[in-house]
Parts: structure tokens; C-alpha cells; sequence
């Protein structure tokens, strides 16, 4: 009996945490990925994970909200690294001449990947928008309630960082 109460508290709190954050999670990933399907399964992933730590959440190291955007983030960077590397080669194209520049292309992929955890949040969110998500230098700008000429240049000083670290 005391088991079938603390599932019921669960679920409530599972429930809570769902109403209050989807629309938030939905849009932070909406930003960054313009597929509607894959935007839906990464909100998907997004709870699944939460619900499925929210036992170890340890409210002393960080707020739930902070939390929850931490787990977002990294399940936006997992669709990324995971999406381009195992992407569909079309079948012309896997001939043998094209062999060795198809590995070459996946290890350049993983060091981008590698060297996108190295930026910090900021460099990496506008990687991943301008570059995955096709967005203006402008727009992401607006997006982040910054100066344009701001993004501009630090768009500029991440792509030499990305340079050094995959080199």
C-alpha cells in the first residue's frame, strides 16, 4: 500500500514537471532543430531521461529548471554528433574510390564533435544554430538578446577555436 503511494506521488510530480517545462524544453530544441518529428523525439528523449534520473536530482547542486536545460542541452548535442555521423550514403556513392574519403569525412565528423564539448555553451549554441539549423548570424543575435556585431565576432573567434581543436 505504501508503494502503490509513493508511485502516485511520483507520477504527480512526473506530471507537474511535464506541464511546467515542455513548452520550454519544446522551444529551446524548436530553435536549434528545424525537423518537427525529431523536434518531438528529443522532447521525447528529453523526459524520458529526466523522469528517469529525477531520483538522483540533488537539488542542493543545481535548480530543477537548470536541471532540466542541462539534460536538454546534452540530448540536443547527442541527436547532432549521432545524426551526421550514421547519416544514409547513397548507394553511388559507396564504391570502392570513395572508401577512404567516407572515413575520413567520419573522423572528421567525430573530431567536430569532439571539439564542439570543448566551446563553451555560448560558441556551441551558435555552431550549432548557423551551421544544423541553417540560421542567420542575425537571428541568432535576436535570439540570444544580442548585438549582431557581437555574434558576429564571436562567431568569427569560435570558428578559429573549432580550427585549433580539430587540427
Amino acid at each position: 500500500m505504501i508503494e502503490l503511494h509513493k508511485n502516485a506521488e511520483l507520477s504527480k510530480k512526473q506530471e507537474r514537471i511535464y506541464i511546467e517545462f515542455k513548452n520550454r524544453v519544446t522551444g529551446y530544441v524548436r530553435g536549434k532543430i528545424s525537423n518537427v518529428h525529431d523536434v518531438e523525439d528529443i522532447v521525447s528523449d528529453v523526459f524520458v531521461n529526466v523522469f528517469n534520473d529525477l531520483k538522483c536530482y540533488d537539488e542542493s547542486r543545481a535548480s530543477l529548471s537548470t536541471w532540466i536545460y542541462t539534460i536538454t542541452r546534452n540530448t540536443v548535442i547527442d541527436y547532432f554528433r549521432t545524426s551526421k555521423r550514421f547519416c544514409e550514403i547513397p548507394e553511388e556513392l559507396c564504391t570502392e574510390d570513395n572508401i577512404d574519403e567516407r572515413l575520413l569525412n567520419e573522423e572528421i565528423l567525430e573530431s567536430l564533435a569532439d571539439a564542439l564539448e570543448q566551446l563553451d555553451e555560448c560558441e556551441r549554441d551558435i555552431v550549432i544554430m548557423h551551421y544544423y539549423s541553417g540560421k542567420t548570424l542575425k537571428s541568432i543575435a535576436e535570439m540570444m538578446n544580442k548585438s549582431y556585431s557581437y555574434v558576429k565576432l564571436l562567431h568569427s573567434g569560435t570558428l578559429k577555436k573549432l580550427r585549433k581543436l580539430i587540427n
